[in-house]
C-alpha cells in the first residue's frame, strides 16, 4: 500500500510540473527558470539565466 502511495505521489509531482512547463510555454515564457520570465538582464551581469541575451561566440 505505501508503494501505490508514493508511486501516486511521484507520479502527481510530474504532473503538475508537465503541466507548468506547458503553461507558461503557451503564455511565452522564454526562459522557465527566471522569475521575471526573459527579461533577466542582471545588473551586475552575473545572471545564470542566458535568455534575452545574445549568445556568445
Amino acid at each position: 500500500m505505501k508503494n501505490i502511495i508514493a508511486t501516486l505521489v511521484i507520479i502527481a509531482i510530474l504532473a503538475l510540473a508537465i503541466f507548468y512547463i506547458v503553461k507558461q510555454k503557451k503564455n511565452g515564457a522564454k526562459c522557465i527558470g527566471c522569475p521575471v520570465s526573459g527579461c533577466c538582464q542582471n545588473k551586475a551581469g552575473n545572471s545564470p539565466c542566458t535568455c534575452g541575451k545574445p549568445k556568445e561566440q
